[in-house]
């Protein structure tokens, strides 16, 4: 049976080691705040100290977490994953993060025997919670279908898209199209109340045709709930957006609408907002006669 090691049991994160555990895979744990891991721990996993035990019990070792620089850390580290991981061995990481960091990894990874595949998700916490992430995948084609089997435990689109960092470049495309959207979305809500209608019902008929969209579907009925819990952290939205830009210009290409929308939830942030969900960006029409 494939041992699987998963580092990183936060809002996305935990519901996908708890279907690996449900379908009946040996899962390890390795995670900052164990607490965070307790539900998984009573489900059956096996608590790992560090990151180089839990490398050295796995043969599948899946990462997700908040930045780069925890990836950097976690898998380049003196006591990092590439140091402890075996021959053999397949390294997922499934954060967002820098294409380039995915393509180092890779190539170290591949002079020490391990198949490294970078492959972010999109689908925020329901998608993570009923198992319908949609997943791209970049690395060897090869380790991508060996892992296949896992993928499809937490996902239901799955794709691969290329060489290592193509699974981080193609998340970018992901995210520059999500970020003007919420704007979007934001101002939509906020002129059907200006304009004196019912948003939700507004919302019955705008998501059903040409303007539909994942964000208007199930961030828009949160909005109108006063829900700013986070699916996807402002904070971490903030990271995805500034890696996604810093690549642009190496492209020598503009975004215009990326940069809007980076600008917005610069200052979303700074209202204290960083630890809100993606969809507290409508606090910025918010008119106080919604309360």
């Amino acid at each position: 049976m494939t041992h699987i090691g998963f580092i990183g049991t936060g809002v996305m994160g935990r519901s996908m080691a708890m279907h690996l555990l449900k379908a009946g895979y040996p899962v390890s744990i390795y995670t900052r705040t164990k607490e965070k891991a307790e539900d998984l721990l009573k489900e059956g996993a096996v608590w790992r100290e560090t990151a180089e035990e839990l490398a050295g019990h796995s043969d599948v070792i899946m990462t997700m977490v908040g930045y780069p620089s925890d990836v950097e850390e976690l898998y380049l580290g003196d006591h990092g994953i590439l140091n402890a991981a075996k021959s053999g061995t397949y390294v997922i990481d499934m954060t967002t993060s820098k294409p380039s960091l995915a393509i180092h990894i890779y190539e170290l990874a591949k002079q020490k025997g391990i198949y490294s595949i970078d492959a972010p998700v999109s689908g925020g916490d329901v998608g993570a919670r009923e198992a319908r992430l949609s997943i791209m995948a970049g690395g060897d084609k090869e380790a991508f279908e060996a892992c296949l089997p896992i993928f499809s435990i937490i996902g239901k689109n799955i794709v691969y898209q290329g060489p290592a960092g193509s699974g981080q470049h193609t998340k970018m495309c992901n995210q520059i199209a999500i970020a003007a959207g919420m704007i979007g979305v934001s101002e939509a809500i906020a002129y059907a109340h200006s304009a004196g209608l019912d948003p939700e019902n507004v919302l019955k008929s705008i998501s059903a045709g040409a303007a539909g969209s994942w964000s208007l579907s199930n961030l828009a009925p949160r909005m109108l709930k006063d829900d700013f819990e986070p699916g996807f952290y402002v904070k971490h939205f903030l990271k995805d957006m500034s890696i996604a830009i810093e690549e642009a210009e190496q492209m020598n290409m503009e975004v215009p609408g990326l940069a809007l929308a980076h600008k917005l939830y610069t200052e979303l942030s700074e209202k204290g907002e960083a630890e809100s969900g993606t969809q507290a960006l409508y606090k910025l029409w918010k008119s106080p006669s919604e309360n």
